[in-house]
């Protein structure tokens, strides 16, 4: 009993400690030496607003694909982590990811614990520190979201967020550190990302493979099942407030109001719009009818492609990055297809392939006319700058996966994982939520009846 109390007091009291120890934290005037720009702040104050309401559109996204019987467990997956992550980010999450660089690895978690000295930090660049923080808050906190859709409908919720807290603090924070930081070490070693393609879509790509591996294969895909989707009505309106988000993700990593962005906005649309026709298409000829998930999950696709390189390259070559990313990991989701390997809702093909073949293609159509402070790829000639991208693209990617993986096997020892066979059955809105709700439709002593 004692040990029952202490697992279901532990989530709690920790919280309580931090709001405790976070009323002892110096209070220090903003830093204002007329060095902000209103417009680049009101930009990026916009553009961090925009990535939050990706976090709901994930759920959608994500929520419409699952059987209904999971459906509230899946959306409140990803975002729940909007306040897990944040609390992780205000304490010491920004620290490791932007503080006092160590060795190139990771920052100094006492640089900013408890945000300490962010709102008096000297300008990142033309905006305040305080507003970088934020913008980079809600990168962290889609991150660990995404891999939800690989261990929907069998992770138990409170393995989830522990699994979460550890993903941020020894995955998502090291990788914004070597790539974004001044001092980062992938970014010292010429490596381009410019809005995410290795710290988000790749990092959660391969905890995606990994969780897979971990939890093994739910009862439904053992038994070849098919499971229908759920509402495909939500997938349309998650993929609407992701693409919609996607802007303040790409266009937003300018980091300013200026011509870099509009160019980021319009790399994001293009190679988006290019996928989901690439997809669709790409079924059609092969024997399919045009799907309203194909066009979906082609353009998100898309999306994630051209995250790495929406600064760096033109606007044409968009187009080429979002076909041949949606065809490339449309077979990579037909293989899978033909495996034991259960990602439920094709993160790792999706998310983690359309990343990584991101960073590829960055390294080949990359230019300094759109972007100098990048580097020009190897169709201008530099076949270095695309080898520099493919060696980074390896570090992440074997990175990622170990230490995910590390990090699901400890969690289970923590506390099984995995719901039971007779929870999973049964659904985990109920088994895991006691959610009596389930589209539409009113669960009233065992029976359902229709709402009016």
């Amino acid at each position: 009993m004692a040990k029952i109390l202490f697992k279901q007091w532990a989530p709690f009291a920790i919280l309580i400690l931090i709001a405790v120890l976070s009323l002892f934290v110096p209070l220090l005037p903003n830093f204002d030496e007329g060095k902000y720009n209103a417009a680049d702040v009101a930009f990026i104050l916009v553009a961090a607003a925009l990535v939050f309401l990706m976090t709901p559109g994930l759920a959608f996204f994500y929520g419409g694909m699952v059987h209904r019987k999971n459906v509230l467990s899946t959306m409140i997956k990803s975002v729940v982590a909007a306040g897990v992550i944040t609390v992780l980010w205000v304490v010491v999450g920004f620290s490791l990811a932007f503080g006092t660089s160590i060795g190139g690895f990771i920052g100094d978690p006492k640089t900013f614990l408890f945000f300490q000295g962010v709102n008096s930090g000297p300008a990142w660049g033309t905006i305040p520190l305080s507003l970088f923080a934020v913008f980079q808050l809600m990168f962290a906190i889609i991150t660990p979201g995404l891999v939800v859709g690989a261990v929907a409908e069998r992770i138990r919720f409170t393995s989830y967020i522990l699994f979460i807290v550890l993903f941020a603090l020894f995955v998502y924070s090291p990788l914004a550190h070597w790539t974004w930081s001044p001092n980062g070490f992938l970014l010292k070693m010429g490596v381009l990302d410019f809005a995410g393609g290795t710290v988000v879509h790749i990092s959660a790509g391969m905890a995606a493979l990994a969780g897979a591996l971990v939890l093994k294969r739910r009862k439904s895909h053992l038994e070849h099942k098919e499971v229908p989707p759920a509402n495909i009505p939500y997938v349309l309106i998650g993929t609407g407030l992701l693409w919609f988000g996607w802007f303040g993700f790409n266009a937003g990593s300018a980091l300013s109001a200026n011509a870099l962005a509009v160019s980021a906005f319009l790399t994001t649309n293009t190679a988006a719009g290019a996928a989901g026709l690439s997809w669709m298409f790409f079924d059609v000829a092969r024997g399919k009818k045009p799907s309203v998930l194909g066009f979906c999950i082609g353009a998100v696709v898309g999306l994630v492609a051209i995250t790495p390189g929406a600064g760096f390259v033109s606007i044409p070559s968009s187009i080429f990055i979002g076909v041949a990313a949606a065809v490339v990991s449309n077979l990579v989701v037909s293989w899978k297809q033909k495996t034991s390997l259960d990602d439920t809702l094709d993160v790792f093909p999706c998310h983690g392939v359309g990343g990584i073949v991101g960073m590829l293609l960055t390294g080949v159509f990359a230019t300094k006319t759109v972007n100098s402070a990048g580097a020009d790829g190897l169709l201008y000639g530099n076949a270095e700058f695309f080898f520099i991208q493919l060696k980074g693209a390896l570090i992440v990617i074997i990175f990622s996966f170990v230490v995910s993986f590390v990090i699901f096997k400890l969690v289970n020892l923590i506390q099984p994982i995995r719901v039971s066979e007779a929870e999973e059955e049964v659904g985990l809105d109920a088994s895991q939520h006691d959610e009596k709700y389930s589209q539409g439709t009113l669960i009233v002593a065992g029976k359902e009846v229709a709402n009016n």
